[in-house]
């Protein structure tokens, strides 16, 4: 592995200095997408833990592995849109917290309304979900995507470009695609199944005695 500081990673970021090869831009957006997901699935599970009493242990997701993709689809649209105000953190937190909000409530709603009342959420029913919007999207999770997305930009985003510059092409390509196509073929393969009325990850750990909520 090559040297690189990861404080220079995090500054020629902010500034605009940093030069990627085109390996290295498609190896990041795959790994954003891995790490993203997986921390929100961390995040939803904890949450659900601490809510449960520790109770159970919680299906979030829906898939095998520990991920998430709203939360990755989400990463790469806050990446897009803040782009140009990176240097400015507060319009990083408002512009994140405004469409990621959008993006809850749309994907929400459009779950609902084709899927025949199917939920995969409702504020309604937490007590952390006030003043909600149909119980889609609350205040309290719009803060928590804003504050999410600082550390998306200026903790994770850099992370990834670290590794990108610190690592070798071939050990790079190795793991950024190793891992993107483990979740990815998850993500699709529960779709299949749950399309084709099969058992799916859900069905799985639900025979084990995890609980989906």
């Amino acid at each position: 592995m090559k040297r690189w500081k990861f404080s220079n990673t995090i500054q020629k970021y902010i500034d605009g200095k940093l030069k990627l090869s085109t390996y290295q831009k498609i190896g990041i957006l795959m790994l954003v997408v891995v790490f993203s997901g997986f921390i929100g699935w961390v995040w939803e599970f904890g949450l659900n833990e601490i809510s449960g009493g520790f109770k159970h242990l919680y299906i979030k997701g829906g898939n095998f592995l520990p991920w998430i993709n709203i939360y990755a689809y989400g990463a790469l649209l806050v990446m897009v849109i803040t782009y140009k105000f990176r240097q400015k953190p507060w319009a990083v937190f408002i512009i994140s917290a405004i469409a990621c909000g959008l993006l809850e409530w749309l994907a929400g709603w459009l779950v609902y309304t084709f899927g025949d009342g199917t939920r995969y959420w409702d504020y309604t029913k937490d007590w952390w979900g006030f003043g909600s919007i149909n119980g889609f999207v609350c205040p309290l999770s719009v803060t928590v995507f804003g504050l999410g997305s600082l550390l998306l930009i200026y903790g994770l985003l850099p992370f990834c470009i670290h590794l990108a510059k610190k690592m070798s092409r071939r050990e790079f390509l190795i793991l950024s695609i190793t891992l993107f196509v483990l979740v990815i073929t998850d993500d699709v393969a529960n779709l299949t199944l749950k399309n084709l009325g099969l058992p799916t990850a859900m069905n799985f750990y639900e025979s084990i005695g995890w609980v989906y909520k």
